[in-house]
């Protein structure tokens, strides 16, 4: 065979040609039914549906007291707290309003150990005050009965506290939940007890009809 390609050099470089034209031919037709197929095109993904709102009901607005006087136009004359509160010495250890002659006459107060100055605003009468001195509005009264009743508060947050209305999925529809107030004079916050109108009924020992 070597005596042959030294006689004949044409055709070793023909022989080489072919054969590497062969191994080109295998490596593309390899690619060719091996290669991954197309991947299938990815549908753009939907924006899921925003949330319908949970509204909590407000506070109550900032309280006015009602002097018994008419305007000209018969609507009632009121004062602002701070008009009679600003001239006269907060008494912090004060805890109850039987002595009391000019407002808050007949206010029943139960509220644990608290005093009045504990969550009213001896600097400003028209607003109450947390723990660490910050004033709070009378609408954001929420945030002042967090800080003490924690317990509640947490229930709250989880659904479990505090009626609400509404949807349970927000998916579905909105929900509107009470305030503390809604449910709790915040002067005496214990619900009194109460006997049921109706006892329960026990389905086994009632009787049936025949």
């Amino acid at each position: 065979m070597s005596l042959l390609l030294k006689k004949h050099p044409a055709l070793a470089w023909i022989a080489l040609v072919v054969f590497a034209s062969l191994c080109s031919l295998a490596v593309v037709w390899a690619q060719k039914n091996h290669a991954p197929a197309p991947a299938a095109p990815v549908a753009p993904n939907e924006p899921k549906p925003k949330p319908h709102p949970v509204t909590i009901k407000p506070g109550p607005a900032t309280p006015r007291l009602d002097t018994g006087l008419k305007d000209p136009t018969g609507q009632p004359i009121t004062a602002a707290c701070s008009t009679c509160h600003s001239t006269t010495t907060p008494n912090v250890a004060r805890n109850s309003a039987h002595d009391l002659f000019q407002a808050h006459r007949g206010l029943d107060y139960a509220h644990g150990s608290l005093t009045c100055l504990s969550c009213h605003n001896a600097k400003d009468y028209d607003t109450l005050h947390l723990a660490d001195g910050r004033g709070v509005a009378f609408p954001d009264v929420m945030t002042l009965c967090a800080q003490c009743h924690g317990t509640a508060m947490r229930d709250y947050l989880h659904g479990s506290h505090g009626g609400m209305n509404g949807h349970w999925n927000l998916a579905q529809g909105p929900r509107v939940r009470n305030n503390c107030v809604n449910c709790h004079d915040p002067h005496h916050p214990k619900f009194p007890l109460v006997r049921p109108v109706l006892p329960p009924r026990d389905r086994i020992s009632v009787p049936t009809g025949h």
